[in-house]
């Protein structure tokens, strides 16, 4: 059975055996027209005349002439197979559409960059200052180590001095003179300062000889255990390691008025060719209060430049989305646009209208798909004139 292409006149060879009664239709892969094919009518098949001889009547005594074949009819001829219609192509899976490839290149990988750069940024910035706080208040703390040092050596000449010139000038009588005390109490920092004690007697016992405050004068330093508690320890190492001439610092913790520990530092300086130290303490918080408050806030400034940057990051993150999404949009719906006239010329509807006019490659394939269709459009034309 034999169809030809309403449209392009090609003709395909199709075997009627395979046509169901309701029909069959088939896709033409010249022009993509959609064709019906309906299963032909059964005819009783006529045999066509037949060359009639006229047959002799033998003779008497003859034997009569063998009876000739008749050629076959056409119906009995061997009709040559048909071929199958072509089928229509499968449509092909769809994979990731435009529109989330422009989300993923222009929105996903940007946004992870620029959040990285952020984080970066931020740890730098945290670590900076943190760096530059720390560093600052350990030169601080040395540097009022240092001061509190200078000064308890200061203190400690000047009394040596002082004693060289008042050779008869008994310890017993050293808070008494109001010369001597002023050298050997003086101001250390803004709270702070210096007292003279002896090395242990003969009884072992450690007596401090000028004090800021008098009741402490020629009292045994070991008693003063039950006033520091738990924290007496720390104050006694490092008071009683300054003998034998050699020097002693550290620090210790000193309870309130309001029943809060705050740390001291002390240092003991001996008074050289005497039995004697000169003690100066102070809280070392002092000098590095100024520190504190330097890192308290670099540690504001960094925290807001944190919501800043977060606040940047989440404009762009919308700017970017709404950017990418009206872009995308835009883009894709030109291409549906394009695809949908394209499927319509494909089934045979030569005056769909394309409605894409941009200027870029789009417009160019817009272009190039018009152009097709006016030489499809052509080519049919002189088809159904040949015909």
């Amino acid at each position: 059975m034999i169809i030809i292409c309403e449209e392009c006149g090609k003709k395909y060879q199709v075997d009627p055996s395979r046509i169901k009664a309701a029909g069959a239709k088939a896709k033409c892969t010249a022009c993509g027209n959609m064709m019906t094919i309906h299963k032909p009518e059964a005819k009783p098949v006529e045999p066509p005349p037949a060359l009639r001889q006229t047959r002799e009547i033998p003779a008497k005594g003859e034997e009569p002439p063998p009876p000739e074949e008749e050629p076959p009819s056409s119906a009995e001829e061997k009709q040559p197979e048909a071929k199958e219609a072509v089928p229509l192509p499968k449509a092909k899976k769809k994979g990731m559409g435009l529109r989330f490839k422009i989300f993923i290149l222009f929105f996903l990988f940007p946004i992870l960059l620029f959040v990285g750069a952020a984080y970066l940024y931020l740890w730098q910035l945290e670590n900076l200052s943190a760096l530059i706080t720390v560093e600052s208040s350990k030169a601080v703390t040395q540097l009022g180590e240092q001061i509190i040092a200078e000064k308890a050596r200061s203190v400690a000449s000047q009394v040596r001095l002082y004693l060289l010139s008042r050779p008869d000038l008994k310890k017993e009588g050293f808070d008494a003179d109001p010369e001597f005390k002023k050298l050997a109490v003086q101001k250390v920092g803004l709270t702070g300062y210096t007292a003279l004690h002896g090395v242990p007697d003969g009884q072992g016992i450690w007596r401090n000889w000028a004090h800021t405050n008098p009741k402490i004068v020629g009292l045994d330093m070991s008693t003063l255990k039950g006033p520091f508690g738990a924290n007496f320890a720390g104050f006694w190492g490092v008071f009683s390691n300054g003998k034998d001439g050699k020097e002693s610092s550290g620090y210790y913790k000193w309870q309130e008025p309001d029943g809060s520990f705050r740390d001291k530092y002390m240092v003991c300086a001996p008074v050289q060719g005497t039995p004697y130290y000169v003690a100066a303490t102070t809280y070392l918080d002092e000098f590095t209060k100024p520190v504190k408050e330097m890192e308290a806030k670099a540690t504001q400034i960094s925290t807001d430049n944190r919501k800043i940057v977060l606040v940047i990051l989440v404009g762009t993150l919308i700017l970017i989305g709404i950017i990418v999404a009206l872009y995308g949009t835009r883009l894709t719906s030109r291409i549906k646009k394009l695809t949908s006239v394209a499927e319509q010329i494909s089934v045979g509807e030569m005056d769909a209208e394309i409605l894409v006019t941009s200027r870029d490659e789009i417009g160019d394939l817009a272009e190039a798909i018009g152009r097709m269709q006016e030489s499809i459009r052509l080519s049919i034309e002189r088809l159904r004139r040949r015909r």
